[in-house]
């Protein structure tokens, strides 16, 4: 599994592809957000919560396909299912790169991007926990949608409308505890929801991963 997890890293480096472009659609969608809302500070502020968790949540979307397309196309899917790692361990060193590449950096930026937003400095700190705790649920119900959609030509949509009202939770509890942080509101119920969301997406998603996988192999 760590073999798996250092070189879907390595790939993901050298590509570009995972550190890069979901900080750049990130920044870019928490840039326009004033354009197209009007520059007025305390409006932009309440709704600053909402609209970078949902910047965050769209950022992650846009790697999932590449979880196991690319591995599928070169054949490298077919050797890890004959590997002596159980597949369900694959599908978790799988979504544990996907987070380290896509939701981590995505945590540690958004405080400075809610300055953008006019977001409350109370809530920098809550809004940063609440993306460490929710982005790795996002990186698991990615890894199994992409599992599902992975012998799928042209999947990309598909795997979009399967993995969006998944998601909707954890954007639900997500958003809420950073608001509750900027407000000055005691953000620990929805943060400890978020948390049993994503130990419990750990839990039970790598098996289903690993079960659409055997399917889609054979």
């Amino acid at each position: 599994m760590i073999r798996i997890l250092a070189r879907d890293l390595r790939l993901a480096v050298r590509a570009g592809g995972g550190f890069g472009l979901g900080l750049a659609f990130f920044l870019i969608l928490t840039m326009l957000v004033p354009f197209g809302l009007g520059p007025e500070t305390a409006r932009l502020a309440g709704i600053a919560p909402g609209i970078l968790w949902i910047g965050a949540l769209l950022a992650c979307l846009l790697s999932l396909d590449r979880i196991f397309a690319l591995d599928r196309e070169d054949g490298a899917l077919d050797l890890l299912a004959t590997a002596p790692v159980p597949l369900e361990g694959v599908a978790l060193a799988k979504a544990g790169a996907h987070w380290l590449t896509t939701g981590l950096p995505l945590s540690f930026a958004a405080p400075g991007l809610a300055v953008l937003l006019g977001m409350p400095w109370p809530g920098h700190l809550w809004l940063c926990l609440s993306l460490l705790a929710g982005t790795p649920a996002l990186s698991l119900i990615g890894t199994f949608g992409a599992a599902l959609t992975v012998g799928l030509r042209r999947g990309g949509l598909l795997l979009s409308l399967l993995v969006l009202p998944l998601y909707v939770p954890t954007l639900i509890f997500g958003a809420d505890a950073a608001r509750r942080g900027a407000e000055g509101l005691a953000p620990g119920t929805p943060l400890m929801l978020l948390a049993a969301l994503s130990l419990g997406c750990v839990a039970f998603l790598p098996f289903a991963s690993a079960a659409a996988l055997r399917v889609n192999l054979r």
